[in-house]
């Protein structure tokens, strides 16, 4: 009998993350969120419903990120006007704001950069590391997932996925 409660409980430990991680599985809606950015606004994502979105969870301590963020502001630059819209989330949970604004600065990131404070939408979207891009279509659902440095490859076949045909 105890054997039998302790394969249960595996189970359930083994189980649960998976369930997480479901809102990271291509073909799954978004999970919606809410979070300030650095200029003091808000963004929700359901807001952008109907548009094409690119998130990129990153941090300014990550060594990957920053090379990463010129090809991400080059596919923005490249496809705002088709309706694309990028946000950047940053793990400010995790780090210094003096830190975050220097980034922010350095590289002249052109679209919204979000504060997840609290790591809500870090636990939210099942984070296992930074930097990952999440790319959702116009009807909010996550087609692709990138979990680690994306590539120029990538993000094209990312955007091939949620940009409407031209």
């Amino acid at each position: 009998m105890k054997t039998g409660w302790t394969l249960a409980m595996l189970c359930v430990a083994l189980l649960t993350p998976l369930r997480r991680l479901s809102s990271q599985v291509p073909d799954s809606i978004a999970p919606d969120f809410m979070l300030k950015t650095l200029t003091g606004d808000t963004v929700r994502l359901s807001d952008l419903k109907g548009h094409p979105v690119f998130l990129n969870f990153w941090a300014s301590w990550c060594k990957t990120c920053r090379p990463e963020m010129g090809d991400i502001i080059a596919a923005y630059g490249a496809h705002h006007r088709a309706g694309l819209e990028v946000l950047a989330i940053n793990l400010t949970d995790q780090e210094r704001m003096r830190d975050v604004r220097a980034f922010v600065q350095d590289l002249e990131l052109p679209f919204p950069v979000l504060l997840d404070q609290k790591g809500k939408v870090r636990r939210l979207y099942a984070l296992r590391g930074v930097p990952t891009s999440v790319f959702i279509d116009a009807r909010g659902t996550v087609r692709l997932v990138n979990i680690g440095p994306i590539t120029p490859e990538t993000i094209q076949h990312g955007l091939d996925l949620i940009l409407p045909v031209q």
